[in-house]
């Protein structure tokens, strides 16, 4: 019986940057998008079967990160320890709707540097279009949104809400919120594959800058914490958002609009950096 032996590819490099050829490098990362759709969805089925394979409580861990970063301000607020300023819903909706929007950053943040890191062995030695490493993240954070979704439904059963009118655009201030953090672990995902201190650092990262962000609270009327959520670029983020699905107009629409679009240009830049550095990075994982 004859055995084939798989040996892994060889990268080549040649002093030319492949930069030097825009229209070639677009076409090229266009088609290797368009290519990797099939595999991303079975690196997702993989990666979401291995994570709730052994678990008891499986979806219930989707609703946890949330529900512990609201619940205790909840507590303390009603507690009379903490104040918090009126809200325009009862504070414990507020509150979990809020920490639902950012776990979903923070989902979308964490998600480029966790897929690459569990796909390092795929890298050095298997050639396959490596955007489905990262689209394969993506589909991860979608479906968590979605399930976290339950919760969302549930709190305006509990309080008795009714969303607004502008709720459906509760989704386009997601996909913004979900394609910033993206964009940033883009950003970031080099470097944190060559140094495990950058995946280390990313969750007290995210839970400073949540404190940061009125997430657990409304946006300052004045003083040093209006100043920094005012030059905070996720303060239209999370604001507009929810606004979107509980009151239907909002004060940052503008700022939300101006982040977005600046959110897109960087996640190509991000995207072109990527496609340049990847070949560079499994050199060094490889050796």
């Amino acid at each position: 019986m004859n055995r084939q032996i798989i040996e892994p590819p060889v990268i080549v490099y040649t002093p030319e940057s492949p930069l030097q050829e825009p229209i070639t490098f677009v076409r090229a990362m266009v088609g290797d998008l368009v290519a990797s759709r099939e595999l991303a969805w079975r690196l997702f089925v993989r990666d979401f079967s291995a994570q709730y394979r052994n678990s008891l409580l499986g979806y219930f861990w989707v609703f946890v990160p949330p529900l512990m970063a609201s619940l205790p301000f909840v507590y303390l607020n009603r507690a009379g320890v903490l104040r918090v300023a009126e809200t325009h819903i009862p504070y414990p909706a507020y509150a979990i709707i809020g920490t639902t929007i950012w776990q979903t950053f923070v989902d979308a943040l964490n998600s480029p540097l966790r897929s690459a890191s569990a796909a390092r062995a795929m890298l050095t030695r298997i050639s396959f279009p490596r955007e489905a490493i990262l689209l394969s993240g993506l589909l991860q954070v979608g479906f968590s949104f979605l399930v976290r979704l339950a919760l969302v439904a549930a709190v305006f059963a509990a309080f008795g809400l009714t969303p607004a009118r502008t709720a459906p655009l509760f989704v386009l201030g997601m996909v913004i919120m979900a394609l910033t953090g993206f964009t940033i672990g883009v950003l970031v995902m080099p470097v944190g594959l060559l140094y495990g201190d950058v995946q280390q650092s990313l969750p007290l990262a995210s839970t400073f800058l949540m404190l940061l962000t009125p997430v657990l609270y409304p946006v300052p009327a004045s003083g040093f914490a209006a100043t920094v959520t005012g030059l905070n670029p996720l303060t239209p983020l999370v604001t507009t958002t929810r606004d979107w699905l509980t009151v239907g107009s909002s004060a940052h629409v503008s700022a939300f609009a101006l982040v977005g679009t600046v959110t897109v240009v960087l996640l190509l830049v991000g995207w072109v950096a990527y496609r340049v550095a990847l070949p560079h990075l499994v050199a060094r994982l490889g050796n």
